[in-house]
């Protein structure tokens, strides 16, 4: 296991542009389990995945009717914002903080205190639901009340259509605009901060690539060995929670 090194290296203490990969690895501490980890969601019940892809999502109320159980306990669990999420939050107020990119749907980074607007949602929000057919977007809390009204599987109030989650599922493309910006981030940055990722989907994992190619160092942050561990200039297999204040510190 690699801790946070003492002294930090001065590259990191003195980047002014850092951008920031962060995914479900950060949110744990909060109560919300990750997905590919050795006790991940998908890891001990691979169907679970089937939760989150449009085919088999539009194909089969069953799978919408257990998505929306999945959706409502979300809600009672009730998860805050943990000290890694605070950490960033600092970061930004420190004003080295380029870019926050996440792969996470839970809106923990805003509850925090992140700028939402400095927030880019790679695949989406769990706050919304989304319209299959017209568009239409409503909050969350909406669609669960009419769940616990008795509704199993609500339908679109404007057009009677299919809502979802407001997040991107296995099936359907990232937003453009989002993706765009993530790039500019990672491709704009003297400091690369992966944080709870595997690195291994893309075109997640892909901004490290792009981060490198324009000159960055890369740290990474995670429990478990990523891809990109032999190429990053410090790897750090520490709690999050404790390790990100340390390494994201205000410089002296």
């Amino acid at each position: 296991m690699t801790g946070v090194p003492e002294p930090l290296p001065g590259w990191l203490t003195a980047a002014s542009r850092i951008t920031v990969l962060t995914g479900a690895g950060i949110s744990t501490d909060s109560g919300i389990p990750d997905y590919r980890g050795p006790k991940g969601v998908w890891t001990r019940d691979p169907d679970a995945e089937k939760l989150v892809t449009l085919s088999y999502y539009l194909a089969d109320p069953g799978i919408r009717r257990r998505s929306w159980l999945m959706r409502r306990d979300l809600r009672d669990a009730d998860p805050q914002p943990n000290a890694g999420h605070a950490a960033l939050v600092d970061l930004e107020r420190q004003g080295r903080l380029r870019g926050l990119i996440t792969q996470n749907i839970d809106g923990l980074h805003q509850a925090a205190g992140s700028d939402p607007d400095r927030v880019l949602e790679i695949h989406g929000t769990v706050n919304e639901v989304l319209c299959t057919k017209c568009g239409d977007r409503t909050p969350m809390r909406a669609a669960l009340d009419r769940l616990e009204a008795g509704e199993p599987d609500p339908a679109c109030l404007v057009c009677g259509g299919i809502l979802k989650s407001a997040t991107i599922y296995f099936g359907q493309v990232l937003e453009e605009r989002v993706v765009e910006a993530a790039v500019a981030a990672a491709t704009d940055c003297d400091v690369f901060l992966a944080v709870g990722t595997s690195l291994t989907v893309h075109p997640a994992a892909g901004l490290v690539d792009l981060a490198l190619g324009a000159g960055a160092r890369i740290v990474v942050v995670n429990a478990e060995p990523t891809p990109y561990d032999d190429v990053a200039d410090l790897v750090v297999h520490e709690s999050i929670g404790t390790a990100l204040p340390r390494l994201l510190a205000s410089p002296a």
